[in-house]
C-alpha cells in the first residue's frame, strides 16, 4: 500500500513540470488548465482514556495522512484527486470533476462529500474539534448507523447539482443555496449492490450575512450482503461564522435498522430508528488561539434509555499558518451503561 501511495505521488509531481510547458502550435497549457495545485496534511493523535476496559487504547497514534490534486480546465471545469493513509492501510478519497460555469446551476460527478448537514464537508483542519460530532459520524456516513464502513468519511459515489441564487445587493452574498445528488449508497471506491439510488439534497437560506440556516433530506438504503436495510433522514441546522466567531448546531432524525439488527427469524430488532444533535461555539482568544465547546448527543434508538452525551471543551493554538496544536477534553455520559468517563486528546495537525 505504502508503494501505491508513493506512486500516485510520484505521478502527481510529474505532471506538474508538464504542465508547464508550451504545447505545439504556439499554444500554452495554460490556456486549457491552471497549474495543477498540490497539498495535504498530516494529523498525529495521543490518547487517554478513564474508561473501564480502554486502557489498551491509550497513547499514540496516525489519525491520517492526505494528499491532493487540484485544478481546472477551460476556465469551467475543476477536479480534484484525494487519497490517504491511514496506519497500513491506503484508499482513494475523493475524484470528481465539476462544471461550475454558472454560480447558480453547476453539475458533479464522481466521488465526494454527501450533501447531509453543515459539518459534514468540513475538512478536519476546519471542525475545530478532534473528531465530527457523533451525528455527523453516525448520519452521514462516517461508521454509519446502519453499517457502512468508517472509512467512508461521509462521501459517496454519484452526480450533483448545486447552485446560489438571489443576490443580496451590496451585501456579497446569496440567499439561497441548494444542493441535489443522486448516489450509489454503498459508500466510497464500491460499486452499488441494489437496483436503487440514494437522493440527498439540501436548502439553505442566508438570511443576513454570515449566518445559515438549512434544511436536509436523504431518502435511501444500504446493502450488506443479501440485507438491505432503509436510510430515510433528515435534519435542521443553522451556523454563524463571523471573521473568527462560529457557532453552530445541528438535529438529525433517521429511520431505518442497523444490519447488525437482522434476526435468525427475517425480522429486526431494535426500534428502527434514532436521532441526535449538538450545538458547538468558537471564541478568538487571540491571534493564536481559539477555544472551542461542544454539547454533543446521540440517541442509538431515539430514546432517553440510549443517550450518549459528550461534553467538550477544545483548545487551538495556531503555532503557523500550517501548523496547529488542540488539545481536548470530554466529559461522556453514557446511559445505557450507566457509566460516565473522561477522555484527553492532543492532536498535532500540519498541513502542507
Amino acid at each position: 500500500m505504502k508503494k501505491l501511495f508513493l506512486t500516485v505521488i510520484a505521478a502527481c509531481l510529474a505532471i506538474s513540470p508538464v504542465m508547464a510547458q508550451e504545447l505545439q502550435y504556439g499554444r500554452n497549457v495554460s490556456d486549457f488548465a491552471s497549474t495543477p495545485k498540490f497539498g495535504g496534511y498530516v494529523i498525529g493523535k495521543y490518547t487517554y482514556t478513564s474508561q473501564d476496559g480502554q486502557n489498551g487504547g491509550n497513547g499514540f497514534s496516525q489519525r491520517l495522512i492526505r494528499a491532493y490534486v487540484d485544478g481546472t480546465i477551460l476556465n469551467d471545469f475543476k477536479y480534484r484527486v484525494q487519497v490517504q493513509v491511514n496506519n497500513a492501510s491506503f484508499h482513494m478519497k475523493d475524484y470528481f470533476v465539476e462544471w461550475a460555469h454558472w454560480k447558480e446551476f453547476s453539475v458533479k460527478v464522481g466521488q465526494y462529500k454527501r450533501a447531509f448537514l453543515f459539518e459534514n464537508p468540513y475538512n478536519p483542519w476546519n471542525v475545530g474539534f478532534g473528531d465530527y460530532s457523533q451525528i455527523t459520524k453516525k448520519f452521514a456516513g462516517m461508521g454509519d448507523y446502519n453499517g457502512e464502513a468508517s472509512s467512508t468519511g461521509g462521501r459517496d459515489q454519484g452526480i450533483q447539482i448545486q447552485g446560489d441564487l438571489l443576490p443580496m445587493g451590496d451585501g456579497g452574498y446569496r440567499l439561497i443555496h441548494y444542493q441535489l445528488q443522486l448516489m450509489n449508497g454503498q459508500g466510497i471506491n464500491t460499486a452499488d449492490v441494489n437496483s436503487t439510488k440514494d437522493i440527498i439534497g439540501t436548502l439553505q437560506v442566508q438570511p443576513i450575512k454570515d449566518l445559515y440556516i438549512g434544511a436536509f433530506a436523504w431518502k435511501g438504503n444500504y446493502t450488506s450482503g443479501t440485507t438491505t436495510v432503509d436510510r430515510n433522514r433528515w435534519a435542521l441546522a443553522a451556523k454563524y461564522e463571523h471573521k473568527d466567531w462560529s457557532a453552530r448546531a445541528e438535529y438529525v432524525n433517521s429511520k431505518g435498522h442497523k444490519i447488525s439488527e437482522l434476526q435468525a427469524d427475517g425480522t429486526f430488532s431494535g426500534a428502527g430508528k434514532a436521532d441526535g444533535w449538538y450545538a458547538a461555539v468558537g471564541v478568538p482568544c487571540t491571534d493564536w488561539l481559539k477555544v472551542y465547546a461542544k454539547y454533543d448527543v446521540y440517541r442509538d434508538q431515539a430514546s432517553a434509555e440510549t443517550m450518549n452525551a459528550m461534553y467538550s471543551i477544545a483548545p487551538n493554538f495556531q503555532i503557523h499558518k500550517n501548523l496547529m496544536l488542540q488539545l481536548q477534553y470530554n466529559y461522556v455520559d453514557n446511559r445505557p451503561t450507566s457509566s460516565h468517563w473522561n477522555e484527553l486528546w492532543a492532536e498535532f495537525y500540519f498541513r502542507f
